[in-house]
Parts: C-alpha cells; structure tokens; sequence
C-alpha cells in the first residue's frame, strides 16, 4: 500500500501488522454499521489496539477510509496483474484486458470486506475513478500498445471507467450478487468504446 491518508508509513513488520488489523477492523465495521457511524475509537476496539496506534497513523476516520481505499486499489491491481500473467492471457488482447478488469472488480465486490462502500475511494469524495483509471492505463497501456502519457488514451480510460462504475452500480442494485446481463452489457460497452 502506497502512503495516502497515512501520517506515517509502518517500517517494521509489527508496525504493517497492526496497520492491517486496524485496516480489517475499519473494513468489518464499514461492513455492519456504515461510514456515518465508523469511529477511530470502534476501530480501535475492534482490532485490539491502543486508540494512539490508530491515530500514530491516521488523523480521521476519512484518512483510514482513503487507506482503505487505497489498500483496495492495490491489490485489485495485483489481481488483474497475476491474472494477466496467466498464460492464457497472452498475447493481451482488448477482449481479454476487458473481461480480467471486470471480473475482477466483481470478485473483489462479493469478496472483501467494506469494499460495498468504500471501494477505491469515499463516496461522494474527489474523484477515485480518474485515479482508478490512470492506474488502469499504467498498467494496461504498453500491453495493448498505448501510450501512458497520451492525452486521448487518458480520456478514454477515464470514460471508460466512470461508464463502468456507474453500470455496474446498476448490476448491483438490479441483483445482491451482480445481473448478470447488465455486467455482460457492460463488457460490451467497454469492448466496444475501446475498440475506436
């Protein structure tokens, strides 16, 4: 996990340890009781640690969200990586590429904790999906032949990405484990968008 809403980085493992659980609880108690309700102090009950080891690295509950957040992005990112890793996965093609970045997304949606309401940023906070998408196009552009510094690939990641997250809300509200024919729908969308 990148630094974003830490004050201070752990160094030691014991301190990454108690990072992670403070993180886990976070995520647990988004989980049962919703962002409005979340406490530094619930928090820090439910990972077992002293109230100062919460604030030694975070100021708010917002800074652990944003973490969390972050957190999250990390390893949806180590996801798609290793599942474009797998050799059936090269030569990348747009279809591929597509169907890893959104099925992994759904995945990580039924699977992790406090990921229904802070998934790769704080509902109704800045902007996550333009973040989501530059690292999406770090990733993915030299694998499809792109060029990360293009303004119009840029855009188009950015498009994609928002089109994507709003679909997928969709599926979500149509059906608890995703409609499958919105989500189908939605590959298609980005296939097709990406494809120009």
């Amino acid at each position: 996990m990148t630094g974003q809403g830490l004050r201070r980085t752990p160094v030691q493992q014991r301190s990454t340890e108690r990072l992670s659980r403070i993180l886990d609880a976070c995520a647990q108690l988004l989980d049962e009781a919703g962002y409005e309700s979340l406490s530094t102090r619930a928090v820090a009950v439910r990972a077992g640690v002293p109230i100062g080891s919460v604030y030694r690295f975070f100021s708010n509950k917002r800074a652990m969200a944003d973490a969390l957040a972050q957190r999250n992005l990390d390893r949806y990112l180590d996801h798609v990586t290793a599942r474009l890793a797998e050799p059936a996965a090269t030569p990348l093609s747009l279809e591929v590429a597509v169907e890893v970045v959104v099925d992994e997304y759904i995945a990580m949606k039924g699977a992790t904790p406090g990921f229904e309401l802070v998934d790769f940023g704080i509902p109704g906070e800045s902007e996550p999906n333009r973040h989501v998408a530059d690292r999406l196009l770090e990733l993915l552009a030299g694998r499809l032949g792109l060029d990360p510094a293009d303004a119009y690939a840029r855009l188009t990641f950015v498009i994609s990405v928002e089109a994507a997250d709003a679909l997928l809300q969709l599926a979500f509200r149509t059906d608890a484990a995703g409609d499958p024919a919105v989500i189908a729908e939605t590959k298609r969308m980005l296939r097709a968008y990406l494809a120009r």
